[in-house]
């Protein structure tokens, strides 16, 4: 514990030296009196964290009595403190790496290459590890849920704050050299707390994805060379191999731009040009790249292929190879240009595949290494090609994701327009029947005088926008809420209708409990045609949701059943010899399935995880994992080694016995979680009034609306993302624990405690399921819970939030009774004290937005609705999670 301590007085410093910083800005640019209330409350906040009942009250007052025009500078100042300690957290775990990888006799990093290869080494061959680190597929894709609430303005000021964090941490630096670093640290505070963290309108899908390219630009672009730079090394110490060239075990997807299911602002033109604009940034970031190159590479003596290349009389062959590779790159550029703008520029010297852009690297790369400048070669050349592996010609390649009730009227509208009646009226096995002969036919279905509804004419265009912009740049097409063969044929359908060269590959996406225990049923059918196998080539992508199961069935069932869905499906995939991607669609929440990614990966089931693994990376767990080099670094590691470990050391299957004990565990939990949320009439009203949902529905934080159907508020209509986001905010955290409490107790009454306790200890996915929870325990504050219900919720709905915090309670007592443990997080001194920092200064804010509730609700008013957002905003930089 002592040696933890020390460890941490860096990260106490650092954040002492910010919030100093801080203060002497408020006093500077707000005022004295601005400076004195912030710290008053500040005092007054750590008190009553500490047990003070006075301190409390006092607490309270001091912020219900605050006038009007001091509300949103005393919430931006705790907001800003939030951020700063955030920054700081980063940049320690940053550094901490770096002093574990400098200390000779410090153990590896735990889950780093270092640690995880050479163990695994010692129970493999060298070319079976070496085969299974190269054959890996691991895809992290890019989503822009609205979980992301600060401004990319914002982002990059604390980026620059963390840069400044770095430089102090480096050896040697003079006196002046740490005065001028604090007082460029003290310019970029000042600098954020004059500028308007609130976002004044709301983005467009092309303005996230541009943040999205902005991460690969800023992190990702340097991060991956290195990363793969230290997987060569590795695997050349452990297996005697290199790491090959057009290696890249991790690659990148996104859905901004892509993602139009319950979006409207997403069209076939929004998505034509987010594609066009990352062929821009692909080209602009190699371009870049091959300009420093060119600088470098002034060698005159090179190979003969690379020498009849460029001719004989070429004086610095490398530099002709690069300036020739350079013009097409400036030419791609300016068409990308005049695509955006509208014009139809000329093709021609383009780039459109990406081995015109390896090849010529390649040639520079062998000639170098064949004439004794291999060292060269190693430099900056390398790190270029294996971007190109990596990132191809389009960054991302980009999901298109689709509602399976807009194909059906899609195919509806056709079959009505061509006289063969209601395709929605058929039942699923007419359905079936009728796709598969359209399939298999040459002939066009679709008249060409055929004039649809907007809706399903923009499905239509959709497609056809897909030939336009290429194979490239498209990943999978995903069928949301799929629950049955035809939902995915429909698409295969469309796609031949409209006439694709190379139809985009399909992919269910099962979200709800019913389902997901279906969906092996469903696959099974389509395996069974000929058609389909031959389409799909003996490879399949199956999506599975985290956030709608869990808002369906709540989080233990939800956890449960995706758990056995993925055994289903990898059983049936081996019976009929399909190679399996599973595509985990999770949020940054807890009650989305987020988590720690190694221990995440860990607990799947066995050989769901095969080599191959597509994850979503949500909103605000972007920034989190890559937003630092040295995070992102961090992160790409831990997938590597998470992934690895899990193909070739896959869990045991659980005893019959466990499987038995979580079945009555979810089906308790289950009735629990509805009988509250979907049978209980007035819960709905209750969270309606408790949480600050409605105001969260009106933050510009996303471009797709919170709501799927915008004049009602039930739990089914409302989107996972503001549910979750909801209860974060007035810290209850119910959807990561409602239901498991009762499943717990119940099974503890019946003398199961011993039987639960051996299945934490021993089931990867149990441990790391109740973890979870125990961690969504220790953030969690009913007592807070309780302020908004005083304050904001009717008489009559009280005894909603009494039985609420009672089975919160219960449930805690629970957990920790299977798990062993004390107090919550005792296993995890990194989470608690974490969380501990932080409370103090997330108590104010939500007190203050008791507050603006209050007064907003009575009267709608500008500066209200702004000081609302910037808490909301606050809460979730300390709750460090919003959905």
């Amino acid at each position: 514990m002592e040696e933890h301590q020390d460890s941490d007085s860096a990260l106490r410093e650092d954040i002492r030296d910010l919030g100093e910083l801080l203060g002497a800005t408020l006093r500077e640019q707000g005022g004295t009196e601005l400076f004195e209330t912030v710290e008053r409350v500040r005092v007054l906040a750590k008190t009553a964290r500490a047990g003070d009942d006075q301190a409390a009250q006092e607490l309270e007052r001091t912020l219900s009595e605050l006038p009007p025009e001091q509300v949103t500078p005393v919430a931006r100042a705790f907001s800003q403190f939030l951020n700063l300690a955030n920054i700081a957290e980063q940049h320690h775990r940053v550094r901490r790496s770096r002093e574990w990888a400098r200390t000779p006799e410090a153990q590896p990093l735990f889950g780093s290459l270092a640690e995880t290869v050479p163990r695994l080494a010692a129970d493999m061959e060298p070319e079976q590890l070496h085969e299974a680190i190269c054959s890996m597929d691991i895809n992290l894709v890019f989503t822009a849920h609205p979980t992301e609430v600060q401004r990319r303005t914002m982002l990059q000021k604390y980026n620059r704050i963390a840069g400044l964090l770095d430089n102090r941490d480096r050896f040697g630096q003079t006196p002046t050299e740490v005065a001028e670093t604090r007082l460029a640290l003290k310019r970029e505070i000042t600098a954020a707390w004059h500028s308007d963290e609130i976002r004044r309108r709301r983005p467009t899908p092309q303005d996230e994805a541009r943040w999205g390219l902005a991460v690969v630009e800023q992190t990702l672009w340097d991060a991956v060379p290195r990363y793969l730079r230290s997987l060569d090394h590795t695997l050349r110490e452990h297996t005697g191999r290199p790491l090959p060239l057009d290696c890249a075990p991790i690659t990148f997807g996104s859905w901004m731009g892509g993602d139009r299911d319950g979006n409207p602002n997403v069209t076939h033109r929004v998505t034509r040009d987010v594609a066009i604009l990352s062929r821009w940034m692909a080209a602009y970031l190699y371009e870049r790249d091959i300009q420093r190159l060119v600088s470098t590479l002034s060698l005159q003596v090179c190979d003969d292929e690379l020498r009849d290349e460029v001719g004989g009389e070429a004086w610095e062959p490398y530099r002709v190879v690069l300036k020739r590779l350079r013009a097409r790159l400036r030419q791609t550029m300016r068409w990308a240009e005049a695509k955006l703008q509208g014009g139809r520029p000329p093709e021609s010297d383009i780039l459109t595949e990406v081995e015109d852009l390896r090849q010529p690297l390649l040639r520079c790369y062998y000639s170098l290494q064949r004439v004794g400048a291999g060292v060269v070669a190693e430099g900056e050349l390398l790190d270029t090609i294996r971007r190109v592996s990596c990132f191809g010609l389009t960054l991302m390649p980009m999901d298109i994701r689709q509602h399976a009730d807009r194909h059906t009227a899609a195919l509806d509208a056709i079959t009505q327009a061509v006289g063969l009646g209601s395709y929605s009226e058929w039942d699923e096995e007419t359905r079936q029947q009728w796709l598969f002969q359209e399939l298999s036919h040459r002939r066009p279905l679709i008249p060409l005088d055929f004039k649809p509804e907007r809706e399903v004419q923009e499905v239509l265009d959709t497609i056809h926008m897909l030939e336009e912009i290429g194979p490239d740049a498209v990943g999978a097409y995903i069928v949301s809420h799929a629950s049955k063969p035809s939902d995915i044929l429909a698409v295969e359908l469309l796609q031949k209708e409209c006439g694709l060269t190379h139809p985009t590959r399909v992919v269910p996406l099962f979200e709800t409990r019913d389902t997901l225990a279906r969906a092996a049923d469903t696959m099974e059918v389509l395996f069974k045609s000929d058609w389909y196998r031959q389409r799909i080539g003996g490879r399949q992508e199956i999506m599975i949701g985290y956030s709608d199961s869990t808002k369906d069935a709540g989080h233990l069932t939800a956890t449960w059943t995706l758990y056995q869905a993925q055994e289903q499906l990898v059983a049936l995939s081996r019976r009929q010899r399909v190679d399996l991607t599973l595509f985990h669609g999770r949020g940054g929440s807890i009650g989305r399935g987020g988590g720690p990614t190694h221990a995440a990966i860990l607990a799947q089931p066995p050989g769901s995880v095969d080599g191959t693994l597509r994850v979503t990376e949500q909103g605000e767990v972007m920034q989190a994992k890559f937003g630092l080099p040295g995070i992102a670094l961090r992160n790409l590691e831990l997938y590597t080694t998470s992934v690895l470990e899990a193909t070739v050391r896959p869990p045991e299957p659980p005893p019959k016995r466990w499987r038995e004990i979580l079945e009555r565990l979810s089906d308790r939990a289950m009735t629990a979680y509805r009988q509250t949320v979907k049978e209980r009439p007035e819960f709905m009203d209750y969270f309606q009034a408790a949480t600050p949902i409605d105001e969260i529905s009106r933050l510009t934080i996303g471009s797709r609306p919170a709501k799927r159907a915008p004049d009602q508020m039930t739990v089914d209509s409302l989107r996972a993302i503001p549910w979750v986001f909801a209860w974060t905010q007035t810290r209850l955290m119910l959807p990561a624990w409602l239901g498991v409490g009762e499943a717990l107790e119940e099974a503890i009454e019946e003398g199961l405690t011993e039987e639960l306790q051996e299945m934490f200890a021993r089931w990867p996915f149990f441990e790391a399921f109740l973890d979870m929870v125990e961690m969504v325990v220790a953030k969690a504050e009913p007592g807070v819970n309780r302020l908004y219900e005083h304050a904001l919720v009717p008489d009559e709905l009280h005894s909603v939030g009494d039985e609420l915090r009672d089975r919160f309670a219960r449930t805690r007592d629970a957990v920790l009774t299977v798990t062993g443990h004390e107090e919550p997080l005792s296993d995890f001194p990194v989470v608690k004290r974490a969380v501990e920092v932080r409370n103090p200064y997330v108590d104010p804010l939500n007190l203050l937005q008791v507050e603006l509730l209050r007064r907003s609700r009575m009267c709608e008013d500008d500066s209200l609705r702004r000081g609302l957002q910037v808490v909301i905003n606050g809460i979730a930089a300390g709750m460090r999670n919003t959905g």
